[in-house]
């Protein structure tokens, strides 16, 4: 028994080895923490581009990009293994999901778009038209192994149930892809299932593409390693791979359906505008964004109506002081600006209450008591801010919006302002959100107001044009992976729902103006 142990440890250990030694088509002595060097895992039909890439990054930065190529299925397990390296570039989306499971990468920068095509030599010279043709006696055919490239993957998710027939039918299997294209190259094989991008890297083939094979879309991305030690320098290298002034241009030649990249420079600035009543859930959570990318990010903090006025102030996104990205109040202040932002998520939720000191001397329990006399009362400036014109519809909605203007000593265009005068002894009570209330719980009261409308939604929205709509999306994915955060501070959390048309938000009716 004890001889069975070790040797089943034996051969354990000898698997974890190859794995880490065994790279597909290229073998380098390699160091992950090199300084001055960034080791890449790049999925083997992708290597053409990303090696041209990589030689001009060298000459411009002097930075060695060392590669090591193979089918993404077995690149995948190197990764997971060695845990070593900068970047994975992975030839489909289920890849970097399972790396995501097993926590072997953070960042992804999607570089293209790919699908499979039946390749064949030039001329077409066997009439392949369409799947079955694939099963014809006369016709040898290559296809990749599902478990080692992710084309073999997609190849089996068409052809469904007919891919035992396939199996059984094909003259050769190959871990990549490439590999599967010179085959067909040097005349071995009749046709071989490859990614429309693989055809133009190889000359003498053409594509025949079916509709099962179109439907099967994949993302090729740069993802950073959970494992590198410098992601300023992988993501910079990232970017590099797609701007469309830098590495965009070379896979736009050799073939490639390019992603939208963003305009590159070496630091980038991303310029985000926030509504005050999020700042003390991410204000520390965007310094550690901008650490991590290696970006200036530069962030305004102000009530919402400020905020959509400044935009519109600039007439057009050309100017570079427009937002890349706007994470509001409350959804009501997206329409206003919905032509620029077309998508919002909403990450999280907080009530508006009423905030009075400590035992709540003056006795207020509804909206009506703070139209008692002498009461001093606080509210946020309904152009300024979202929580002033949600206020304002309130009272409104609710017959009470003269009465309670009486009493109102101060108008502001964020609610930390009156959560300070609260403190102050200034104001007697004021409308906040329960976020403001909460970084003074031990000093003041928060009553809950009976209202449909007294409660806020933080939508974060990209900007549809923006130069760096890719890393405004980073910045929205570092948001919701941390929610943790955002419920320490009082928000509630709803960032895990999917986006939603900004155009399509609806304004409740207490909100619209009376005709």
């Amino acid at each position: 028994m004890i001889m069975k142990a070790l040797v089943v440890i034996l051969v354990a250990i000898a698997l974890c080895l190859l794995a880490i030694s065994g790279f597909h088509e290229q073998s380098t002595t390699l160091n992950a923490n090199s300084k001055g060097s960034l080791m890449v895992f790049c999925a083997a039909g992708i290597k053409k581009p990303v090696a041209a890439i990589a030689k001009q990054y060298e000459e411009e930065f002097g930075i060695t990009v060392q590669l090591q190529y193979g089918g993404t299925g077995t690149l995948l397990s190197q990764v997971r293994v060695a845990k070593q390296g900068d970047i994975f570039i992975a030839a489909d989306d289920g890849a970097v999901e399972d790396a995501r499971k097993h926590k072997a990468v953070r960042e992804s920068v999607k570089l293209a778009i790919q699908y499979p095509v039946i390749a064949v030599p030039a001329g077409n010279v066997k009439g392949i038209k369409e799947f079955k043709d694939l099963l014809r006696e006369d016709v040898k055919v290559a296809v990749s192994n599902p478990e080692a490239a992710s084309i073999g993957k997609r190849t089996a998710k068409a052809a469904g149930d007919r891919w035992e027939a396939l199996k059984e039918h094909v003259a050769v299997m190959k871990p990549t892809v490439t590999e599967l294209a010179a085959d067909l190259k040097v005349g071995a094989v009749d046709a071989a299932v490859i990614w429309n991008s693989t055809v133009p890297q190889f000359e003498g083939l053409e594509a025949v593409e079916i509709p099962e094979f179109n439907e099967q879309r994949d993302n090729v991305t740069a993802n950073v390693l959970e494992a590198s030690e410098q992601s300023q320098a992988a993501l910079k290298f990232a970017r590099y791979l797609v701007a469309p002034e830098k590495g965009g241009q070379t896979f736009t030649k050799m073939g490639f359906n390019v992603a939208k990249g963003d305009s590159w420079a070496e630091k980038p600035e991303l310029i985000l505008y926030s509504g005050g009543v999020n700042r003390p859930a991410v204000e520390e959570l965007l310094r550690e964004f901008a650490e991590r990318e290696g970006i200036e990010l530069t962030t305004v903090f102000n009530g919402c109506g400020i905020l959509c006025a400044s935009m519109q102030a600039m007439t057009n996104t050309a100017n570079p002081k427009f937002p890349d990205a706007y994470y509001a109040c409350d959804l009501c202040f997206v329409p206003p600006v919905a032509e620029h932002f077309p998508e919002s998520v909403m990450l999280t939720e907080t009530d508006i209450g009423i905030a009075v000191r400590k035992d709540n001397p003056k006795k207020v329990k509804t909206l009506a008591d703070l139209a008692q006399p002498g009461l001093k009362v606080g509210l946020c400036n309904a152009e300024q801010s979202t929580l002033g014109f949600m206020t304002q519809g309130m009272l409104k909605s609710s017959a009470l919006y003269d009465s309670i203007r009486s009493n109102v000593v101060v108008e502001v265009p964020t609610a930390d302002f009156l959560i300070n005068q609260m403190r102050a002894g200034a104001l007697d009570a004021a409308i906040v959100y329960e976020v403001n209330y909460q970084l003074q719980a031990e000093h003041l009261e928060f009553l809950t107001i009976d209202h449909e409308g007294a409660k806020a939604v933080q939508p974060f929205s990209v900007r549809g044009d923006s130069p760096n709509a890719q890393l405004a999306s980073r910045l929205l994915e570092h948001l919701q992976a941390n929610r943790k955060r955002f419920e320490e501070t009082g928000f509630k959390w709803t960032g895990d729902q999917g986006a939603v048309s900004s155009k399509d938000i609806e304004i409740p009716e207490w909100l619209k103006p009376k005709k």
